[in-house]
């Protein structure tokens, strides 16, 4: 049996803004422009998506 693979959450080198929407799309394995939609729409909704985005970006690592 093999062993599991791990994988990491890193942000994206290739971002708009952070990298942190490109770093979730490529752990969870969709697409960037849904998990961009995501955080707009929490954005929108009220402060909280823009403060999470914010934190995420401060405590998620930098692609090696």
């Amino acid at each position: 049996m093999k062993p599991m693979e791990q994988k990491s959450l890193f942000r994206a080198k290739d971002a708009m803004l952070g990298g942190v929407c490109g770093g979730i799309a490529e752990y969870f394995g969709i697409d960037k422009s849904v998990v961009r939609i995501i955080f707009a729409l929490l954005i929108l909704a009220g402060f909280f998506g823009f403060f999470l985005y914010l934190v995420m970006w401060i405590i998620i690592p930098l692609e090696k």
